[in-house]
């Protein structure tokens, strides 16, 4: 079972990158070969998952901002 994406518009895209990276990495890139076949579908998913994020109003630069090992990282209580 695969998980939808967080816009309608890009279940199609999600489901043909995911078909296209998991046949990749099971035929190729365990057998050493890192010539990725599925760049251009992930950059389509990407503008499209930040184009749906927008339209919820979700950050995009914030959610990828790095904070692991910062300031504004979160401590779990003690």
């Amino acid at each position: 079972m695969t998980m939808n994406s967080i816009g309608e518009d890009c279940v199609q895209l999600k489901k043909a990158y995911d078909d296209c990276f998991n046949k990749f990495f099971a035929e190729k890139f365990l057998k050493g070969d890192r010539n990725d076949p599925c760049k251009e579908l992930f950059s389509a998913y990407q503008v499209c998952v930040k184009k749906a994020m927008k339209a919820k109003n979700l950050n995009v630069e914030e959610l990828q901002e790095q904070v692991l090992g910062t300031s504004k990282e979160k401590k779990a209580p003690s």
